[in-house]
């Protein structure tokens, strides 16, 4: 489920409304859901010039929704400022459709033009500008406007659906060609990066205008205002008429001025239009066809593709794009312009007060709840794209400082309602803490922070609007600003918490109170400190933490950096030693600051692997007293304990019992919901709870002692005790493990009555460090082995580490761990991608501070000359200031020469650095910072060393740092001249970190959804997932990673059930979005590629599956190159579909590269190999090579046999497979030796050679790709093999009888063997894939 979460923030779903019982509120969701659903009608629209059409709306929409719907038509989209007019009367923009008097079926609503204003006019221009570049990609190379990249259509030429249904079947086998280019193929070390950006046909601009741009005219004095002129445009059409154009507000005419002389009257003719477009369609025959064009284009591409996505997403590279150009764009660099600030009265939004005031809006039901996400997800966006422009105008120095007389590391800044600060330790703040290490941690500390308290969502408790910005090598993070903060000085407003690390401590009940109800879901313990009176004060939270009410009544807390308690792994402590496994791996260890938390993710599994302890515990106890004393005692107990434990729960689900609910129900709800990681111990303890004798009265016992009512006797009291007493829970009756924060934290004093508390609190957080090293990486090195997390790239590795709840910090302890294990080489992919996540995150360390020394001319030769350090194989560093055409000769000289001098030269300092310093620095690194010994002193070494790709480092460091460089096959190895030149480096980009609000009711329906599946449900699992996607929909808008996984399960379960076209619509949606809003090259656009390629197979699409499967193997190789467990099946799907398409040779190069890295990554006796040798046998059969398929066949049968027994239906066919092969081979043999007896007079038995059928191809996909069905009961499967004849029978009667036969559903076939080909596949009815691999 990582793919769900982003960023792996955990859900709290419980919380969202007081824990209510999940099965009631459910049901109620259905109705609710019903009930939102309005049925749809249609009403006519007449526009001008135009013939009346149809619109489907609902009564939900507002009228504006029908405004956008007729800009984006091809007939209407020029059109921007009218109104629409039911019956004569205007309607009200804002009004939704169900409200209007008199509109139903079949109303027709008219569009009439209105008279412009100068806000009219500017969106209309701006809108004609957008639709004349709908096609540019230039948008999403340069970041802009949530535009970014896709370019699945390039592959399928076009929107699937429709060519599937319109192409022959049969005579599409001929016209393949199936060669793929040949850095595609195995065994090739080319990793070119053209490819990576294939030419979309469609980009190659069609001219419509050479210019259009504002005039200099521009404002109209007043005596042609009152003409009613609002501006004035200026044109260059394609014919090379020069037009100077006046915007009225009766519409668009030509005036008689001209560059150097103003005249405003109109031309003769003046053409006087409503729309630009019809005036310049009349002045220019070749805007006129070329628009028309363009709007064609436009409609016909998915609307995937022309979506903006919540969140910019960033390319790392980029072709070079002409320069043109573009009043709107020039206007908008020198406004401070944010999305649409013009849209809204009051010009600069109030960021503060929209973000809380949507956090208040009502949630009582699922129709208001949706309402908040939504705007609350909306907010955030918005925030976060204002966050980031004002970080790079401040870091690009073009805001003005708050403090401008201090120096530039402590200035502050505001801009667009928005504080933002550096990441630089002022005034000595982080001095014990680290200093500037420290503020840089701080910030991303405290978004954790904002992100769980956020998730908690406690009524009246608020948190700012964080938003962490790295650009240029600056850290800079971007606040909503409370109000009335800056008119009081910090030690007035602070009523709760410290503002010196715990010396002035204060609190402040309501504070209390709020913080209270978030102890219990964030862990944290409730506690005394001492002030500097050394008075004791009560805190909820950490010191640091500080409440304050802002002007608006509202209470906020800030600074959450300590939110979760410290890791002692990196915070040595005199006099304190840590447990036995920690110290065996050479913990605690120095670290850069002292603000090293442990996850959220790690207390999370740390306390439920504790709550599974504590029930062992108290269930042992029990059978010892049982064993000790007659069953007497027991039986009275369980008398009482049975109706009280009843009562029990059901306060308990009503929220009221409070010392149940945090975990005396089973392991507690909330730790399974918050996406706690489900770590091996977690999912044997599940198992194994019943194999424990009496834990089922340990648990009934635990209720009863917790309902403190006096029905409990005193033994069984003491049980209970014991059990917490041993786990550490803080209170004696109930297990509840909660933190202190503040434990080791300097300058933080406690009253001398809690010391046997802070003893526990100590003993609590050093066994948590233990638990991280001893089971948390541990288990991620299982799932890893075991496949069940199939890490790509850095991104998935780091979301891997993070949902156990392991720091990146940990890197090289993971790492060694794996160096030391076993199966070492089972684990050769994960130890390299780490290698690789290694070095560039000790590049990136220093690429921060080496950037922070380049003023913005250096720049460009700046990072080309890291880079080359880096990358290049070529040592000579000398010529690393290219005589540019901008740095005049002299100064060019004058530079070179202030290095070695060092005179002033602090900004071309960086010119001085060699391969040889940067990669020592490297090294240091991550010897200091990952405690991992490299061994390596050039980039070669590390290569040849680690087994490692240049242009997979170059990826690595470009995403990580902001590089944007140019897209062209880069020679590295080259030892005469660098590999780059300043000409490649594009840009840089801001890396933003943000909290993403999460859709809990549609997340809810999505996770009941997958449990239906796999329960073997597949229908009201399908609807859950169907009614998921309208409410993800509804909140996030149409663009998002949740949707993405959404689509991907529906189209599976299509699939599965027979619905192939359907499946295939949703799979493209799905590759469309993973693209947009991921990245193209992503590991779940990969995965997303595979599984849309086995869709268009199913569908007869067999030339454009096997494009996708090549596309899909590019990205590979460029993301982590051939030696990966997961191209083993990429490289199964392309052999089986190339071998369907009778490509012998061609598809025995894949299979046979699946085969190794099969043997490689499962041990050669797996099931995974055995059929992998299945695979290549079928080859070489067609191919009559039966000495090598007899061969390959054996292999597979012994492995079977070995496996599964002899009597298994997998090792039987596979002996029958043996036995028609031999007969073949006889066959075979008797012939040549007729021919070479008896000469061309033989007589030749006509020999079989088979090609493989369509369908026998798709059933051996679907056992690869692990779709299988394994019905609970013969009923599940009657009704759904009825089901599915019922389909086919529809699509038959639908389609000719020329439809072949074969292509039924075969999934239902083979139940069980695939389920044992497929031995990862968890058990259960088991329709999903893994979805550790997404």
């Amino acid at each position: 489920m990582s793919v769900m979460n982003g960023d792996g923030a955990p859900h709290r779903a419980e919380e969202q409304n007081g824990g209510g019982d999940p099965e009631h509120s459910d049901e109620g969701n259905e109705q609710e859901v019903i009930v939102i659903q309005d049925t749809g009608f249609t009403v006519k629209i007449q526009a001008p010039g135009t013939e009346p059409f149809d619109l489907q709306v609902s009564p939900q929409e507002m009228v504006q929704e029908i405004h956008q719907v007729l800009m984006d038509r091809e007939d209407t989209c020029h059109r921007t400022c009218f109104s629409l007019q039911l019956e004569g009367n205007v309607l009200d923009n804002f009004a939704e459709l169900k409200s209007i008097e008199g509109l139903q079926e079949g109303s027709l609503l008219k569009v009439v033009e209105e008279p412009y204003t100068v806000r009219e006019a500017r969106i209309h221009v701006r809108h004609i500008r957008d639709l004349l570049k709908s096609l540019d990609p230039s948008d999403s190379y340069n970041g802009v406007d949530c535009n970014s990249l896709s370019f699945l259509s390039v592959f399928t030429e076009g929107d699937l659906g429709e060519n599937g249904k319109r192409k022959k079947k049969g005579s599409e086998l001929e016209q393949i060609d199936c060669t793929p280019p040949e850095h595609i193929l195995p065994g090739s070390k080319d990793r070119p990066l053209v490819p990576l950006q294939p030419q979309n046909k469609d980009w190659k601009p069609l001219q419509c205008l050479k210019i259009l741009t504002m005039s200099g005219w521009n404002p109209p004095p007043g005596n042609r205002k009152m003409h009613g002129d609002l501006m004035y445009l200026y044109m260059v059409t394609v014919e090379e008429r020069h037009v100077s154009i006046t915007a009225s507000t009766r519409g668009f005419y030509l005036n008689q001025s001209t560059t150097y002389t103003f005249n405003p009257k109109p031309a003769n003719p003046s053409f006087l239009s409503h729309s630009l477009v019809e005036l310049l369609s009349q002045i220019s025959p070749a805007f006129k066809k070329n628009f028309s064009t363009i709007q064609k284009k436009r409609v016909q591409r998915h609307p995937f593709e022309r979506i903006a996505t919540p969140f910019q997403v960033y390319s790392w590279t980029a072709p070079q794009v002409d320069h043109a150009m573009d009043c709107v764009r020039a206007e908008d660099a020198y406004t401070s312009r944010l999305g649409y600030e013009e849209h809204i009265p009051g010009q600069t939004r109030d960021w503060n007060e929209e973000l809380q005031t949507t956090r208040e809006l009502p949630r009582k039901n699922l129709p208001e709840r949706l309402l908040r996400e939504r705007a609350i997800f909306k907010v955030h966006s918005d925030f976060a794209a204002a966050a980031t422009r004002g970080s790079m105008a401040v870091i690009d120095g073009n805001v003005m400082a708050i403090n401008p007389g201090e120096e530039t590391r402590m200035q502050m800044f505001i801009w667009n309602n928005i504080f933002f600060s550096l990441g630089f330790d002022v005034r000595d703040h982080y001095l014990e803490l680290g200093g500037d290490s420290a503020a840089h941690a701080a910030p991303t500390n405290d978004l954790n922070g904002v992100r769980a308290y956020g998730a908690v969502d406690v009524d009246g408790l608020y948190t700012l609007g964080t938003v962490v910005v790295d650009y240029r090598g600056y850290r800079i993070t971007a606040q909503s600003i409370i109000p009335g903060i800056l008119e009081r000085e910090q030690e007035q407003s602070v009523i709760y918490g410290s503002i010196d690390f715990g010396k002035t401590v204060v609190s402040h009940p309501k504070y209390l109170e709020l913080l209270e109800k978030t102890s219990r879901p964030l862990k944290v313990q409730r506690h005394p400190v001492l002030d500097d009176k050394s008075e004791a004060v009560e805190l909820c939270s950490s010191v640091e933490c500080k409440g304050i009410i802002g002007n608006d009544g509202r209470h906020y807390i800030l600074d959450l950096l300590r939110t979760f308690p410290p890791d002692l792994n990196f915070l040595p402590v005199e006099g304190e030693e840590l447990p036995e496994e920690s110290r065996r791996q050479g913990f605690p260890r120095q670290h850069r600051h002292r603000l090293a938390c442990l996850r959220q993710e790690l207390i999370e599994a740390f306390v439920e692997h504790r709550y599974l302890l504590f029930m062992k515990m108290a269930a042992l106890q029990l059978m010892q007293q049982k064993a000790n004393k007659e069953s007497k005692a027991t039986a009275a107990l369980t008398e009482n304990g049975g109706p009280q434990a009843a009562t029990l729960e059901n306060k308990g689900e009503g929220g009221d019992a409070t010392a149940t609910t945090n975990g005396s129900a089973p392991p507690s709800p909330m730790a399974t919901e918050n996406g706690a990681c489900e770590s091996p111990e977690s999912s044997e303890g599940k198992a194994g709870e019943e194999n424990i004798p009496g834990l089922a009265q340990a648990k009934e016992l635990a209720e009863t002692v917790a309902a403190e009512d006096g029905t409990a006797d005193l033994k069984s009291r003491e049980v209970v005790q014991n059990a917490c007493k041993a786990v550490g829970s803080i209170s004696n009756t109930s297990f509840d493990i909660r933190f202190n924060p503040d434990i080791f934290s300097p300058g933080v004093r406690f009253p001398e009555g809690s010391s046997e508390d802070i003893q526990k609190q100590k003993q609590l957080l050093k066994d948590a460090a233990a638990f991280l090293v001893s089971c948390q990486i541990p288990s991620l090195v299982k799932d890893c082995l075991d496949h069940n997390a199939l890490p790509m790239d850095g991104a998935t590795l780091t979301e891997a580490l993070h949902q156990r709840g392991i720091n990146v910090r940990y890197l090289g302890t993971v790492l060694d761990f794996i160096s030391k294990t076993p199966a070492r080489t089972q684990l050769d992919h994960i130890y390299r991608i780490g290698i690789y996540e290694l070095i560039t995150r000790s590049a990136k360390h220093f690429f921060k501070t080496y950037l922070q020394g380049v003023e913005l001319s250096g720049l460009s030769a700046a990072v080309s000359h890291f880079l080359n350090c880096f990358l290049s194989s070529f040592t000579d560093t000398v010529a690393h200031l290219p005589a540019d055409e901008l740095v005049s000769k002299r100064k060019n000289r004058r530079r070179r020469n202030r290095v070695p001098g060092g005179g002033g030269g602090d900004n071309t300092a960086w010119a001085s650095l060699t391969p040889t310093e940067l990669w020592r620095s490297i090294v240091s690194e991550a010897s200091s910072y990952y405690h991992f010994t490299l061994h390596c002193e050039t980039v070669d070494q590390a290569v040849e060393k680690y087994g490692l790709q240049k242009t997979t480092l170059l990826r690595e460091i470009s995403i990580k740092a902001g590089i944007q460089i140019l897209i062209k096959d880069y020679n590295f190895d080259s030892r005469h001249k660098p590999a780059f030149t300043e000409e490649d480096i594009l840009n840089i980009f801001p890396v933003v970190k943000h909290v993403n609000p999460k859709a809990s009711d549609a997340f809810h329906f999505f996770q009941s959804g997958q449990a239906k599946v796999q329960q073997g449900f597949l229908k009201e699992g399908c609807e859950l997932i169907n009614e998921a996607l309208n409410l993800f929909n509804n909140v996030y808008g149409a663009m998002h990673v949740e949707l993405c996984a959404c689509l991907r399960l529906l189209a599976r379960l299509n699939y599965i059930m027979g619905d192939y076209s359907e499946a295939l619509s949703n799979q493209q949606k799905a590759v469309l979005m993973s693209e947009r809003v991921l990245g193209i090259e992503h590991p779940n656009t990969i995965q997303e590629y595979m599984h849309l390629a086995l869709y268009c197979f199913a569908n007869g699409q067999l030339s454009t599956a096997l494009k996708l499967l090549y596309r899909a193997r590019y990205l590979m190789l460029q993301v982590c190159g051939e030696d990966h467990p997961e191209m083993a099946l990429l490289d199964s799907n392309i052999g089986l579909v190339l071998h369907g398409v009778m490509e012998f040779d061609l598809s025995l190069r894949f299979l046979e590269n699946a085969l190794a890295i099969n043997s490689k990554y499962h041990g050669a006796r797996s099931l995974k190999v055995a059929l992998s040798h299945h695979l290549v046998a079928r080859v070489y059969e067609s191919k009559a090579e039966f000495r090598s398929a007899l061969q390959h066949e054996k292999e597979g049968y012994t492995i079977y046999k070995n496996q599964v027994g002899e009597a298994h239906e997998k090792t039987r066919e596979s002996s029958e497979y043996l036995k028609y092969l031999t007969q073949q081979a006889v066959a075979l043999q008797r012939t040549m030796n007729e021919i070479y007896k008896n000469g061309s007079s033989a007589s030749i038995m006509p020999l079989k050679f088979t090609a493989p059928t369509m369908a026998s191809v798709l059933e051996q996909l679907n056992i690869i790709n692990g779709i299988i069905f394994i019905p609970l009961s013969q009923k599940d499967l009657e009704n759904l093999k009825a089901e599915v004849q019922r389909r086919q029978q529809l699509q038959e009667a639908m389609k000719s009888e020329e439809q072949q036969e074969e292509e039924s559903p075969l999934e239902l076939e083979h139940k069980l063997t695939a389920e044992q080909e497929r031995q990862s596949a968890p058990t259960g009815a088991e329709v999903l894939e893994q979805q550790a691999s997404a």
